[in-house]
């Protein structure tokens, strides 16, 4: 009778569960507003591509993806916000080469960027663009070296943050020309603009769309470009490379989401982030940005992601540099 009596318990716990599964969040996914976390301030590079991305979004899935800036801490803020919300596809984090900077920079991060979240799709790559004030003497990147060798430690740069990658082209740039230039982050590389325009802080190695805007207005000048060769979209603006040779700083925009969230709901955003870099209105509007459109695989994306961070890893330490 105990026997028939454990059994018949077993069994309504097994059909209890079996009944009480909840639905895949895929099955009508999404059927509400999406949460887009961005870790850097309104009108910066990051946030002028999220909401791009985001209003194609919205209207291509029926659902409003509310971008949600959460600045501060080279945008561990966001990220730890995304990665502590329920996997359920409703919380996403815009990912950045902060994100992989930041997982060797920073020493006690609550979290582990590449164990905690799973990649959902690639958005695009870019280039950083190193911009002076206007009252700032250097016309060229050998003028700027030999007045930054001449001025030690009295030239300031300002960057969007500790561990993004606007810091760490700066801290790059640093150690190959043996430049001593003073560190002044700010919360996000829009609000940094006003003290450069002053020349208050002199520089800064500033994500393309940002500084491409304050360029064309006349705010500040471009003196180079962190790719390896020059880019696509300015092609007048030389490379850092060709006068300081192994200079590299190539970035990367993209989707990630918390650890379990569901394969079904990474499927469906992977496929219309892939749509919507086919769209030539989008594709143009990225353009205009100075990206280049780079759709791919999840398993891509996290390939790339996990390969960024072991690159940066590797600048960090040769840079000497960290943020408790």
């Amino acid at each position: 009778m105990l026997r028939i009596l454990r059994c018949g318990v077993f069994g309504l716990a097994v059909l209890t569960g079996l009944f009480s599964v909840t639905p895949p969040a895929s099955a009508a996914y999404p059927d509400r507003p999406v949460h887009w976390l961005i870790g850097f301030s309104a009108g910066g590079p990051v946030d002028i591509v999220a909401r791009i991305m985001a209003q194609w979004l919205s209207d291509r899935l029926g659902q409003q993806f509310i971008v949600e800036n959460r600045t501060g801490s080279g945008g561990n803020i966001a990220a730890a916000a995304a990665i502590s919300s329920p996997p359920d596809g409703y919380t996403l984090l815009f990912v950045a080469p902060n994100n992989a900077i930041s997982s060797s920079l920073y020493k006690k991060l609550p979290f582990d960027f590449l164990r905690d979240t799973v990649p959902v799709a690639s958005i695009m790559q870019l280039t950083n663009m190193l911009v002076v004030s206007n009252a700032f003497p250097p016309k060229t990147v050998q003028e700027f070296v030999d007045y930054c060798k001449a001025n030690p430690g009295k030239i300031s740069f300002a960057s969007s943050g500790n561990g993004t990658s606007v810091h760490m082209s700066a801290e790059l740039f640093k150690v190959l020309t043996k430049c001593d230039m003073v560190h002044v982050p700010y919360r996000g590389s829009a609000v940094a603009f006003p003290d450069i325009i002053s020349n208050k802080v002199q520089l800064i190695f500033d994500n393309l769309p940002s500084a491409m805007e304050q360029v064309k207005g006349g705010t500040v000048r471009a003196l180079g470009v962190t790719s390896p060769q020059r880019w696509p979209s300015v092609p007048d603006v030389p490379a850092i490379a060709e006068t300081v040779p192994g200079f590299e700083s190539v970035g990367f925009y993209g989707i990630s989401a918390p650890k379990g969230t569901p394969s079904e709901v990474i499927e469906t955003l992977n496929k219309a982030v892939g749509e919507a870099l086919k769209d030539p209105k989008l594709v143009a509007r990225l353009t205009e940005t100075g990206g280049i459109p780079k759709p791919m695989t999840p398993a891509e994306f996290g390939k790339l992601v996990a390969d960024e961070t072991e690159k940066w890893r590797k600048v960090v330490e040769f840079a000497g540099v960290s943020v408790d």
